[in-house]
């Protein structure tokens, strides 16, 4: 048997760093964070959410989908450091903020961690689960570590816990890591994407207490070329019926359906064979396969029953 702890080891330890750097790049990842800047990580995290009632995780890697209600608790993080070393952990959403375009929302912000014991490191802000609002696909959910040069002061950035104001948890990578990059080094990374769950819709109302948003595409309508006196190889009725009003080409299909109805008695059965039917070759041919469509049940004759 081949030992996978062994060659995880030896991945981590030969081109992790640069299969990571592709991956997150693949994702825009750096460009969202750090613009045209990047990094080779080379602090392995290992980021999983434990599942309630249960000794299963949701482990995080490089991209994979892990649901909101798989993320409601905050997550176990470990890594390999020097236990006199100083750390600070970043956990933000990079397309889930509600006003701004180019901010994001920081979910997780611990900062002066001791080596690798983050129980032990100062809460800046408190840990918030995804909350990807219905309608807005998937987003990305980036955990940066960051090797600190001396004691940092992140008091302008410390929150009342629990914070559950939006606007208080607005944050740029960009800026933060600018005034600071003389102190700070991303050392590891790791990220997974999150799209809405219908658990959302009570974290929205009873956690964050606000009305649930659901954002929807408007789709423009469709294109339909100026209409000509002699269509060529195209069926009469449906080429008409491209500039007609939708509700009313929906009546007149409801109201011939209504005609063969009858209240008291069931409807016909359908003709046990609809094509041994003599058809009149005078009528046209649009309006031959239309009879046809209509013995054998098919097209909009059946959207209004």
């Amino acid at each position: 048997t081949i030992p996978l702890d062994k060659v995880k080891e030896e991945w981590q330890e030969s081109g992790a760093a640069q299969h990571i750097k592709t991956v997150a790049e693949h994702y825009g990842v750096f460009q969202h964070l750090y613009g045209d800047a990047y990094f080779f990580p080379q602090v392995m995290l290992d980021v999983r959410y434990r599942q309630q009632g249960d000794d299963c995780f949701a482990v995080v890697h490089r991209g994979n989908v892990i649901k909101p209600a798989e993320a409601t608790v905050m997550p176990e993080v470990s890594y390999k450091a020097n236990p006199d070393s100083l750390w600070t952990l970043l956990l933000t959403n990079l397309d889930g903020h509600l006003m701004l375009e180019d901010s994001e929302y920081v979910h997780w912000f611990v900062g002066n961690i001791p080596g690798n014991d983050i129980g032990k490191g100062e809460v800046i802000c408190d840990y918030l689960q995804p909350f990807p609002p219905k309608g807005t696909g998937f987003h990305r959910l980036v955990f940066v570590l960051y090797k600190q040069e001396k004691r940092m002061d992140y008091g302008s950035f410390k929150r009342q816990q629990p914070c559950l104001c939006l606007e208080e948890r607005t944050f740029r990578t960009q800026d933060f890591y600018r005034e600071r990059q003389d102190d700070l080094t991303p050392a590891g990374l790791a990220f997974f994407q999150s799209d809405w769950d219908p658990s959302l819709t009570d974290f929205f109302h009873n956690t964050l207490e606000m009305q649930e948003p659901i954002y929807e595409y408007d789709f423009p309508p469709p294109y339909i070329r100026p209409q000509e006196w002699f269509p060529l190889i195209r069926p009469f009725n449906t080429y008409m019926d491209k500039y007609r009003d939708e509700k009313q080409i929906a009546k007149e299909y409801l109201l011939k359906k209504l005609k063969k109805t009858h209240p008291f008695r069931k409807p016909d059965p359908p003709p046990k064979y609809p094509h041994a039917f003599r058809m009149d070759l005078n009528l046209p041919s649009w309006l031959r396969v239309e009879k046809k469509k209509e013995r054998l049940g098919w097209g909009r004759v059946n959207e209004h029953t």
